[in-house]
C-alpha cells in the first residue's frame, strides 16, 4: 500500500475514533443527567427561571418599544400662532420645521379650521355650541407637529428659541402643548420605559449568575461522587477531553431542556396576558405576532443560550475541580 493511501486510511480511521469517542460522551453524559434526580431538577429549575426571565426580558423590551411608538404616532406636539396666520405664512415655518431630524410630519391648522374642528367634536352638546356662538374669544392658528421620539424635544426648544420667522407669529400668551405639565407627563413616560429596562437587564444578569452558580455546584457534587469512576479512567489512559465531556453534555442537556421550557412557560403567560394589555392600551400585538412567526427560531436561539449558560458553568467546575 502507498504512504499517501495508508496516511488516508489512518486518518479516516481517526475520525472515526474521535466520533465513536464524542457519541460515548454524549451517552456517558445523559446518562449522568439522570443518576441523581434532585440535583438534576434544582439546576433544570433554576436555569427555567433565569431563561423566562430573559424571555420575558425581551418580550417586554420589544412591548414597551412597540407601546412607545404607538403613542409617538398618536401624539401631537402643537405650536400656538396668533389668530390671524394665513397658510403662507405657517408654510415657511413648517419648511424650517421639517428640516429637523426628530420631525416625522407637520400640518397646520387655521383658526377658521381649529374651530370647525371643535364644532365637530361637540355637536351634539347643544349648551356647549351655545356657549361657542357667544364667546368673544377666539382660536388660535395652531402647527401640530408629530415627532419620531416624543421623549426628545430638545429640537423643538432650540427652534422656539432661535427661529426668527416663527417668533413673528407665535402667541405670545399660549406656550406649546409639551412644555409645563404635558412635558413632565412625556419625560415621566420616558423615565419608567428606562426604568423597566434596566431592571430587565438587572434581573437577567443577576440569574444568570445564580443559574450558572446552580449548574457549577451540581457538577461539582457530581464529580465528587464519581471520583472513583474518574480515577479509574485516569490509570487506563483516558484522554483529559474523554473525561470532561460527559459533564459539559450534562450541562447543555440542563440548559436545552430549561430552555423548552421556558419558552413554553413564556409564550404561554404572554398570551394569556394580551387582552387585559392590549385593554390597557398596551402594543403587545406585533410581539406575540413575531414569535408566533418565529417560535422555531426563538427557540433555537433560547436554547443556544441555555446551552453556552451550561457549557461556561461546566468548564469552569470541572477545570476546577477536576484535577486531570
Amino acid at each position: 500500500m502507498s504512504q499517501p493511501a495508508s496516511r488516508v486510511l489512518a486518518q479516516r480511521k481517526r475520525r472515526r475514533r474521535q466520533w465513536v469517542t464524542f457519541l460515548r460522551m454524549c451517552r456517558y453524559g445523559a446518562n449522568n443527567f439522570t443518576r441523581n434526580a434532585w440535583l438534576t431538577i434544582a439546576a433544570t429549575a433554576v436555569m427555567t427561571i433565569t431563561l423566562l426571565i430573559i424571555f420575558v426580558t425581551f418580550a417586554a423590551q420589544n412591548i414597551l418599544s412597540d407601546s412607545v411608538n404607538a403613542v409617538s404616532q398618536k401624539v401631537d406636539m402643537s405650536l400656538y400662532l396668533k389668530t390671524e396666520t394665513t397658510d403662507g405664512q405657517a408654510e415657511s415655518i413648517m419648511r424650517d420645521l421639517r428640516t429637523l431630524s426628530n420631525v416625522n410630519t407637520v400640518r397646520f391648522i387655521s383658526a377658521a379650521d381649529a374651530r370647525e374642528e371643535f364644532v365637530q367634536q361637540n355637536k351634539s352638546d347643544a349648551r356647549t355650541l351655545e356657549a361657542l356662538n357667544n364667546a368673544t374669544n377666539r382660536f388660535f392658528a395652531t402647527i401640530r407637529i408629530n415627532l419620531k421620539n416624543i421623549n426628545d424635544t430638545s429640537q423643538l426648544d432650540h427652534f422656539i428659541k432661535n427661529n426668527q420667522n416663527l417668533k413673528r407669529y407665535i402667541h405670545p400668551d399660549r406656550q406649546p402643548s409639551f412644555a409645563g405639565p404635558r412635558r413632565d407627563a412625556i419625560q415621566g413616560l420616558a423615565r419608567w420605559t428606562d426604568f423597566a429596562q434596566k431592571l430587565g437587564l438587572v434581573a437577567s444578569v443577576l440569574f444568570v449568575a445564580i443559574s450558572s452558580l446552580i449548574v457549577f455546584n451540581t457538577i461539582r457534587m457530581a464529580i465528587f461522587n464519581r471520583k472513583e469512576e474518574i480515577q479509574m479512567m485516569k490509570l487506563i489512559g483516558a484522554d483529559r477531553s474523554f473525561i470532561r465531556g460527559p459533564f459539559v453534555v450534562e450541562a447543555i442537556v440542563y440548559g436545552c431542556i430549561a430552555a423548552i421550557l421556558a419558552t413554553i412557560i413564556g409564550f404561554i403567560l404572554l398570551t394569556i396576558s394580551s387582552d387585559r394589555l392590549i385593554s390597557y392600551g398596551v402594543a403587545i400585538e406585533p410581539t406575540v405576532r413575531f414569535m408566533t412567526e418565529y417560535i422555531g427560531v426563538l427557540v433555537l436561539a433560547m436554547m443556544l443560550l441555555g446551552a453556552v449558560i451550561g457549557t461556561i458553568s461546566s468548564l469552569l467546575a470541572t477545570r476546577r475541580y477536576l484535577k486531570i
